[in-house]
């Protein structure tokens, strides 16, 4: 009994042994597979960006130039126009208080003058002032 029961056992361990190599080639076959796809895939993904994406790079690395050439241009104007208002506000400023300084002179005059007048006046209606000369007593008759 002990030779069938050996028997048995060494063909269970042959089945055993043969399953492990066929796993084994299996999972050999499988990393094979994965390897070739993964070689295929990788082709195909540089092929789509040689055909597809280099392209599209090119012209939007274009696009960015033109963005990057306007906005320098942009940039530039704005800078010229700032320069040219704060230039042109300084001018109005400086023109505003010469035309200030202009009007409070002549304001100044003209109350004086007001108020030579009225002085005047008032001197001629109380009588309380007379005139030093004879010019202006044949003036006012």
């Amino acid at each position: 009994m002990d030779t069938a029961n050996l028997g048995t056992t060494n063909m269970i361990l042959g089945i055993m042994a043969a399953v492990s190599v066929l796993e084994a080639l299996v999972i050999v076959g499988l990393g094979i597979g994965g390897f070739i796809l993964y070689r295929r895939v990788t082709s195909l993904l540089e092929d789509v960006e040689q055909r597809h994406i280099a392209p599209i790079r090119q012209k939007v690395d274009a696009i960015l130039e033109s963005v990057h050439s306007v906005a320098a241009r942009v940039n530039h104007q704005t800078e010229r126009v700032d320069h040219a208002i704060t230039g042109t506000m300084d001018r109005v400023d400086e023109t505003a208080e010469r035309v200030r300084s202009s009007v409070r002179d002549r304001v100044s005059q003209v109350v004086g003058m007001v108020q030579g007048v009225r002085a005047v006046l008032m001197s001629i209606f109380t009588g309380h002032h007379e005139p030093a000369s004879g010019r202006w007593q044949s003036a006012n008759r």
